[in-house]
């Protein structure tokens, strides 16, 4: 689907970003690993999170679906149901396919295949192999690295990995088995990575200890998980935001949005550039992994400057680097990002995908091998931008269409709904 967004002028109001696609998902897998039902309040229901609640139906747990509430009633942490031949569909949902081994791998006499559409079978898997294999599953993957990928539950032992990459996908997919594991799991990051999986063992009461980035889990016979509310989702409102730093005149109040200092990591670089954002933004003084903080920011627009994203900042503001590019264009100066190898391994090959499709619209930006570098040139001119399937691509289009001298055609807008299903509406109602 092809959709004009033309110039607009300033952005007024206040929105609430849709229910955050990442902690959805961790509720869901926790509440199916849980012996008791739990009620999950502001459950997203986009394309993503519907695949993990198909899948752990197919795994036994019972879903119910009311009022903006999902009830999960969990078979139990380690009797995940075996499925029709196998097979488990993750659709396009990359966080599912590689948190959801984990539980699997524990599971002694099961074989589950999970796969999902074309642009998941790009994603590799490799990351996730390695350790449940070194933990005693049979664990097979296409060429060594790619979905679908075949785990064979097994009696695990725990092990003390030291992740490559920082990832909260594979740290969660790890400290997930460990809780099935005989004796403790231990894994040390290189850099601090969003942390709700963490935040959700403390939810539910199993021996957890970090200390810096190192992070210890024991096994448990059972979870224990009281009910979940989902905050607002910081990359689905950064677009919103975005939108606000680059358009004159424009100021946006973000509601119940979370506040995790491990997800805000792109309204603090906006910050360093020279937007004016108000809210809590910085890492709590004692550091404790509890509840999801919820608040609100208030974002707007003002002269930017470039800056610099080192890699130390890029797993914090992985899902909205884009973004950064975007903002780029409007600075005063080069902005660069280095660090960000990891958006070659998105829905699609991010740092190609934002350097043709604002390259396409008047951007001087340049590829580099882990990021990328753009000159601000005061704007965009416009033109068209192909979101090649993806969420991400389909909102930055949109908000540079709206940032634009002369609009911008979205291809593929509809990709958008994986993650953020009323965005177009969003936008329309802060334009006024």
């Amino acid at each position: 689907m092809r959709r004009a967004f033309e110039p607009a002028g300033p952005l007024r109001g206040r929105a609430t970003p849709p229910p955050d696609k990442s902690i959805s998902h961790r509720a869901a897998l926790f509440g199916a690993m849980s012996d008791e039902p739990v009620h999950i309040g502001n459950y997203l229901r986009a394309a993503d999170t519907m695949s993990t609640l198909d899948a752990i139906r197919s795994l036994g747990a019972g879903v119910e679906e009311e009022d903006g509430t999902v009830l999960v009633r969990g078979v139990g942490l380690r009797t995940a149901a075996p499925t029709t031949g196998g097979f488990l569909d993750v659709g396009n949902a990359g966080t599912l396919l590689r948190i959801l081994p984990g539980w699997l791998a524990g599971q002694p006499g099961g074989v589950w295949r999970l796969d999902g559409d074309e642009s998941i079978r790009r994603r590799p898997v490799d990351r996730v192999v390695e350790p449940l294999r070194r933990m005693g599953a049979a664990v097979d993957a296409r060429d060594g690295r790619l979905p679908p990928l075949v785990v064979h539950g097994a009696e695990l032992t725990g092990i003390d990995y030291r992740l490559p990459v920082a990832s909260a996908q594979v740290k969660s997919c790890v400290l997930i088995a460990g809780l099935l594991a005989e004796g403790a799991t231990a894994v040390t990051e290189p850099e601090q990575s969003r942390d709700h999986t963490e935040r959700m063992l403390v939810r539910a009461r199993v021996p957890f200890e970090r200390d810096g980035l190192r992070l210890r889990v024991s096994p448990v016979d059972e979870l224990e998980l009281d009910d979940i509310l989902v905050p607002g989702d910081p990359s689905s409102g950064a677009f919103l935001a975005a939108a606000a730093c680059v358009i004159p005149g424009s100021r946006v109040v973000l509601e119940g949005i979370a506040l995790n200092w491990t997800r805000t990591g792109f309204f603090r670089i906006a910050q360093r550039m020279g937007a004016v954002i108000v809210g809590e933004l910085e890492e709590p003084a004692a550091g404790s992994a509890t509840d999801e903080p919820i608040g609100e920011l208030d974002i707007a627009a003002a002269p930017l400057e470039a800056t610099t994203v080192e890699p130390g900042e890029v797993p914090l503001a992985i899902d909205e680097l884009p973004l950064v590019a975007l903002l780029g264009c409007f600075a005063e100066g080069q902005t660069v990002v280095r660090g960000a190898e990891e958006l070659r391994l998105k829905e699609s090959d991010r740092i190609a995908g934002v350097v043709e499709g604002l390259r396409g619209l008047g951007a001087d930006i340049d590829a580099t091998e882990d990021g990328f570098a753009v000159r601000g040139a005061g704007g965009l001119e416009g033109g068209s931008l192909d979101a090649r399937g993806d969420h991400r691509m389909a909102m930055l289009g949109a908000v540079a269409g709206l940032a634009s001298r002369n609009g911008v055609e979205v291809e593929g807008v509809e990709a958008a709904a994986v993650s953020y299903p009323d965005f177009e509406d969003a936008l329309v109602e802060l334009i006024g």
